[in-house]
């Protein structure tokens, strides 16, 4: 992988000569230099002389610190990658100190468009160790939870924490229960939510005490919500058993193995003596509620497995398949800590209750609700 340089001046010549209308060839008869010259100065090339830039200044009408700046001085730390991941030369992404790792986690897909980096990726140490230029202070990055899992509402959750205040940051990384518990054990994050529903009791704790037997974890609600089948509206292809999707025509997409809503979808045909393998479609894995039902909504699937929330907000049909819980994992050591407490009083506030029952599809009865506190070797 490259290094990436820091410039030793920053130009903007380029800019105002295109503000004034100006070609290469034009601005520099004026100054008696060559269009090579030119374009020395403007790529970063060749540093001018005070008389060059005076007269570039003079001849573009502007002052010579609009056309020449110092760069702002870096602060560059070695940081952890989450897991193996192929870094891109200027890679941008989330950090957060987490039991004391400084944590790169990349921005991709839609985030990847919108989201301001903490910091870029300019060199990759090894597999799991990058060098990283901070794009924000020390002292943001020491603020910042990382919280991990599938539901569009810690996205919500995290957007109002950069509205709540100064000494609250959080990111939201999309990803299943299961992969969002092994993050947690791993120490990739923070908090990590779930909803995979053990077939047997119903309950999210089995789950929790075997992927994080070895971690002591206050288990917090966040919201009840049915898992169940996502559907184009008016459900026009009449779906409502296991054997409907296997009818001609039907094609599915599906959420990865581990994913709540995939643990649901597949519970319901095994109870229907139906494998996955016999639905056309089953192997298309799409590892968001958003993606499935984008996919559902823009006709390219006839069903998919996801959450009510999600149905409500692309305007779909929802068949349900089970109730299911939705739970924050919290390790111990870190629950009392002032972070996460205003995270658990903002997602208990009135403000951010109002905005998930607008959104349709969440019981927020048990919101807040502590309903296990596990401790370590429990399984």
């Amino acid at each position: 992988m490259g290094r990436y340089r820091e410039p030793t001046l920053i130009t903007s010549v380029r800019a105002w000569r295109l503000r004034r209308g100006l070609s290469q060839e034009t601005l520099a008869r004026a100054l008696g230099l060559s269009r090579q010259a030119i374009h020395a100065i403007e790529s970063g090339q060749h540093i001018p002389s005070t008389a060059i830039a005076l007269r570039l200044a003079r001849a573009l009408d502007c002052r010579v610190e609009d056309l020449f700046s110092l760069p702002e001085t870096t602060d560059t730390r070695e940081a952890e990658l989450p897991s193996a991941w192929p870094v891109r030369p200027t890679a941008r992404v989330r950090l957060a100190q987490v039991h004391g790792r400084l944590i790169a986690q990349p921005l991709t897909g839609a985030e990847g468009f919108t989201t301001p980096a903490d910091g870029i990726i300019t060199q990759q140490i090894d597999a799991q160790h990058v060098r990283v230029i901070l794009h924000t202070s020390p002292e943001q990055v020491s603020q910042t939870l990382l919280l991990a899992g599938c539901a569009p509402a810690l996205g919500l959750l995290t957007a109002h924490a950069g509205q709540w205040g100064r000494d609250l940051r959080a990111h939201w990384i999309p990803t299943g229960s299961l992969t969002a518990l092994r993050a947690l054990a791993r120490g990739d994050v923070h908090l990590a939510g779930t909803h995979l529903r053990d077939p047997q009791s119903g309950d999210t704790l089995p789950a929790i005490q075997q992927e994080l037997a070895g971690r002591s974890v206050v288990v917090v609600t966040l919201a009840r919500w049915f898992d169940g089948l996502l559907l184009p509206p008016g459900n026009p292809l009449r779906i409502r058993q296991p054997a409907d999707l296997l009818r001609p025509g039907v094609t599915i997409v599906n959420r990865e193995d581990g994913a709540g809503s995939r643990l649901a979808f597949d519970t319901w045909l095994a109870e229907h003596g139906l494998a996955g393998e016999q639905v056309r479609g089953y192997r298309h894995i799409l590892t968001s509620h958003e993606a499935v039902a984008a996919a559902v909504a823009h006709g390219l699937a006839a069903a998919g497995p996801g959450i009510q929330p999600a149905a409500e907000a692309f305007g779909l049909d929802f068949l349900p398949l089970s109730e299911e819980r939705f739970d924050l994992v919290i390790p111990a050591e870190l629950f009392d800590s002032p972070r996460v407490q205003r995270l658990l009083d903002l997602a208990t506030s009135w403000r951010f209750r109002r905005e998930l029952e607008a959104a349709r599809g969440y019981d927020l009865e048990p919101l807040g609700t502590v309903v296990a506190r596990l401790h370590a070797g429990a399984a």
